[in-house]
């Protein structure tokens, strides 16, 4: 499984905790949000993951424009983080890029990788 992290906040953060919590098994790459959504589109990439300071556009805004509102889902916003079985129904649904606020990491990529596991 291949991992691309784009967005405007915490990069590196985000790239430990996805190698942290697919136990090594995927492969992660820290690019620019153009690059990272290229890789996702030309299917270099299987999921995009994104943070900024709202969780919607430094973190999605340039991959929501690229690949569309249908793969793409912001899972935290502040004050809000979906629960673990509205990220299932949206990686069910296809959601294959997820934007979060960046001090929301920690919390959403467990959800989101259980539920990649689960599709």
């Amino acid at each position: 499984m291949k991992f691309v992290v784009g967005g405007q906040m915490d990069k590196k953060v985000i790239e430990g905790l996805l190698k942290k919590y697919s136990d090594g098994n995927a492969e992660v790459s820290v690019m620019s949000d153009i690059e990272a959504t290229m890789a996702l589109k030309n299917g270099q990439a299987d999921y995009y993951f994104g943070s900024c300071a709202t969780g919607a556009g430094g973190a999605l805004g340039i991959t929501m424009g690229l690949m569309g509102r249908d793969k793409c889902i912001s899972v935290s916003m502040p004050g809000k983080v979906l629960s673990q079985e509205e990220i299932t129904a949206a990686v069910k649904a296809g959601k294959i890029a997820f934007g979060f606020v960046n001090y929301d990491a920690e919390k959403v990529i467990p959800l989101i990788l259980q539920a990649i596991s689960e599709k």
